[in-house]
């Protein structure tokens, strides 16, 4: 069962170096600016927490 955990272990560090490095690549070194042209349109990067709120305050 150890075997098992310290694969399960190695295997998460892994895959968290693997997000982290894909991070800085793509949005650090602006590898694919048409990704952030893509996130501002839809919306993603913008605070819209006023109108989430005007959006509940509606349905009384």
């Amino acid at each position: 069962m150890k075997t098992i955990e310290r694969i399960m272990i190695k295997i998460i560090i892994v895959q968290f170096l693997f997000l982290l490095l894909t991070q800085i690549f793509l949005h650090k070194w602006n590898v694919l600016p048409e990704l952030k042209e893509i996130t501002q349109y839809e919306g993603v990067t913008d605070t819209n927490f006023s109108d989430l709120l005007e959006t509940f305050n509606g349905m009384k």
